[in-house]
């Protein structure tokens, strides 16, 4: 008799940013939850790394961001994907940060000066290209624009003044929380802009961040985003995808406690946030079913 745990490795990304963070702290309630799965987290250079593994069967599953997966799904610049979708993990608003010293308030004052824009494979970059696009921007040429090789660089150079704003996305984000903590503030979009936005890129959601998500923060937040994914390579098994699903919404309590953001991540999101049913994979369906989850057959 083998008693031995199911290994799934989960793909999150470079250290300092939100994957890590979120991925260990599901893995570690996974864990917990059902001791006959065995989570482990793998750091990789973010969504656009994480595709290629899915795709070549070198990660189970993985942390996917919205936008990357959009254009997978989609086949933009690249053969259409068929990965799976396991989970909804959260929702991903973008946001500039700034120093508290800035003069900044809009997205136009920071034309032409120099930006963090994160990781060059991280969704959450690729999210501000499309925002920046919707706005009539572009991100590098009407930027000076920084791309690092740690998410945790950018806190780091605002602080020094290397640049003049960190582009990030999500509630509890790490940069965000780091600089927040050393008196910076947030830059989000006014109205017309969000609508402009959306006009050109609708797979963008208007989202609020309310206010208190972050230290200092005594205003909501208007911006756009979309929701990040825990994707599952094609081969995955059915009964393991059904398996860590069912842990992960038994868990989600434990999740909670480690992340903020782990709040989002219920089967309700799942079916709301994927773009149709045959995006999700066979046993997440199977369990969506089992808990009745509304419109599911």
């Amino acid at each position: 008799m083998n008693d031995l745990p199911t290994k799934i490795s989960l793909g999150t990304a470079t250290p300092g940013g939100g994957f890590p963070l979120y991925g260990d702290a599901a893995a570690a309630a996974v864990n917990e939850t059902d001791p006959s799965l065995l989570v482990q987290t793998k750091n990789t250079a973010g969504s656009a790394e994480n595709i290629r593994l899915l795709e070549a069967d070198e990660l189970d599953m993985a942390l996917v961001a919205g936008e990357p997966a959009y254009e997978a799904f989609a086949g933009i610049g690249r053969p259409t994907s068929n990965l799976k979708i396991i989970a909804a993990i959260y929702s991903s608003p973008g946001m500039f940060a700034v120093r508290g010293d800035s003069s900044a308030k809009s997205v136009r004052d920071l034309v032409g000066k120099p930006i963090a824009w994160g990781t060059r494979a991280s969704g959450i970059t690729l999210l501000g290209k499309y925002v920046m696009d919707g706005l009539g921007l572009d991100r590098e040429s009407d930027f000076e624009p920084h791309f690092l090789d740690k998410a945790a660089d950018g806190p780091v150079m605002l602080a020094e003044g290397r640049v003049a704003a960190q582009w990030g996305a999500g509630i509890g984000w790490p940069g965000f929380t780091a600089i927040t903590k050393a008196g910076g503030r947030l830059i989000g979009l006014a109205s017309d802009d969000i609508e402009k936005i959306r006009t050109k890129h609708n797979f963008l959601k208007p989202i609020v961040v309310p206010a208190g998500s972050y230290p200092g923060q005594t205003e909501p937040i208007q911006a756009v985003g979309s929701w990040s994914y825990i994707l599952g390579r094609v081969s995955l098994d059915e009964d393991m995808a059904y398996r860590f699903a069912k842990a992960l919404d038994f868990a989600h309590a434990k999740l909670v406690e480690r992340v903020e953001q782990g709040a989002e991540t219920r089967p309700e999101n799942t079916l709301a946030a994927s773009p149709n049913l045959q995006r999700i994979h066979p046993g997440v369906l199977r369990y969506l079913a089992d808990k009745d989850v509304d419109s599911i057959a």
